[in-house]
């Protein structure tokens, strides 16, 4: 039996277990399930935990753990992570509309901060949990509701009301039911049924490990995902940072060192390593790509724990217009072409509806096959579409392993495709084979920023004129 074989066994689909489980009811030793007895936090008896090892179709392996009291009846429910956990964090926010934006499938690691800003609610890192937004919500209800009662500053107990309401009249809660329990009932006649208050729910996890669901596809104008680089006070949470006594080392001669005899053109800086706060230097050298402009690529490389980052930034002048590039491409050839995608350009691929909106990916000097392989490999690793929601979950999980069949297609040059990188600051490129010349399978347009966009970049309120005027008025009067 193979590694990836053994591993399979050892986290079976969800479903697997399932059946494993029913097929196992007369021999205790043919389930799946590991029972523990457990001290209940309640009554101070023994309870009875159950364990699952699964794998999330998608996503990556979990545990799935169940506890229950039969003495008292107190019971609750864990989900931890098994795998990894990722190179960068993630953030997933999502904007929920309508009644069918609560069916969202989500899952919270014990590192995820949750916010809603309409409400001005940030909730701290809960227990790992798999649930909808409508458990979230009425979770968040029933955890608020216990604590409510005993407070007794008026404005604060007023403004905490007002925030129960206000989950209550989105989810629709009557008071009759129960608040700690998640439904998973369809409603059919009532997916596009606005709520009564729109929301954005923000998932801010710098461990990776949490997920957002998104609908149809990662073009769902509701729903966004940026990863980040962790800081060093968040490697620090994740227990990744070693004590202070040993990053307290000297850099300024291994600095020296290390510059000894290098490109006068190349520049250093010391600084520390954000997953193992050790000492590391980044270098930083200004290029110029032919045809294009100036830029400056930044390398760091950390000799203690492995950690690599590079990172591409314009060496040149704002430039005055956007510009949207589209390449055809028709066969491996094109592959190999030399691509720049700055941190402020999308790509998309129609063909296969494809969208990568601004920020996702960062800053990449690479190939088009390189750029192409790491979107696939972002998705098959990060994506979940799965649950026991029926038959629609089903069709979804077919949709999407039909779009990543398209893309594996694509990124082998299978099928000919379009693609797009539109970038509001100008600083993507991507290489033509028939320089000087213009490359016939390639369009460059160059357009006017909107208003919007000038906004998301900083540039409305950025003052560049008048100023030697301004000191000069200041100093006469």
């Amino acid at each position: 039996m193979t590694r990836s074989e053994e591993r399979f066994e050892f986290f079976p689909r969800i479903a697997d277990v399932a059946d494993r489980t029913h097929a196992g009811d007369g021999d205790i030793s043919a389930r799946p399930l590991e029972e523990i007895e457990s001290l209940c936090m309640q009554c101070r008896k023994q309870g009875v935990t159950r364990m699952i090892l699964t794998s999330i179709p998608f996503f990556q392996e979990v545990i799935v753990m169940s506890f229950c009291c039969q003495h008292c009846g107190h019971s609750n429910n864990e989900i931890q992570s098994a795998g990894k956990i990722r190179p960068e964090g993630v953030m997933y926010t999502v904007k929920v509309l309508n009644r069918g934006d609560l069916d969202r499938q989500l899952i919270c690691s014990e590192t995820c901060n949750i916010n809603i800003p309409e409400f001005q609610l940030v909730l701290p890192p809960p227990r790992g949990q798999l649930t909808t937004v409508e458990g979230l919500l009425r979770k968040t209800v029933a955890d608020i509701s216990v604590q409510h009662p005993h407070i007794r500053d008026k404005n604060a107990y007023a403004k905490i009301q007002e925030i129960v309401d206000g989950l209550k009249q989105i989810i629709a809660d009557d008071g009759d039911g129960d608040e700690g329990k998640v439904t998973h009932e369809k409603r059919e006649l009532l997916n596009e049924d606005p709520v009564t208050h729109a929301i954005t729910i923000t998932l801010d996890d710098p461990s990776g490990n949490s997920f957002l669901e998104f609908v149809g596809s990662m073009s769902d104008l509701k729903w966004n995902m940026r990863t980040y680089e962790r800081s060093l006070e968040q490697n620090q949470q994740l227990g990744f940072v070693p004590s202070a006594e040993d990053s307290e080392e000297n850099t300024a001669d291994k600095g020296r060192q290390e510059s000894e005899g290098l490109n006068e053109e190349l520049f250093e800086f010391p600084g520390i390593c954000p997953h193992c706060g050790r000492p590391l230097i980044t270098r930083m050298k200004k290029v110029s790509i032919p045809y294009f402009k100036d830029s400056l690529i930044m390398s760091t490389n950390c000799d203690d724990c492995g950690y690599r980052d590079n990172e591409i930034k314009s060496g040149a002048a704002i430039s005055g217009q956007g510009k949207k590039i589209m390449l055809k491409v028709e066969d491996r050839d094109d592959l190999s072409r030399d691509i720049l995608k700055s941190d402020t350009s999308g790509l998309s691929i129609p063909e296969i509806d494809l969208v990568l909106h601004p920020g996702t990916l960062g800053g990449r000097f690479t190939t088009l096959e390189g750029i192409l392989d790491q979107v696939y490999d972002e998705l098959t690793e990060k994506v979940f579409n799965t649950g026991d929601s029926g038959v629609t979950d089903i069709d979804d999980r077919a949709e999407f392993r039909e779009f990543l069949r398209k893309l594996e297609q694509v990124k082998n040059a299978e099928i000919p495709f379009t693609l797009i990188l539109d970038d509001p600051l100008a600083n993507s490129h991507v290489q033509n084979l028939y320089a000087p010349d213009p490359d016939p399978n390639m369009e460059i347009v160059l357009y006017e920023r909107t208003w919007q966009q000038n906004e998301d970049l900083g540039l409305n309120d950025m003052n560049v004129e008048s100023y030697d005027g301004d000191d000069m008025k200041g100093a006469e009067s």
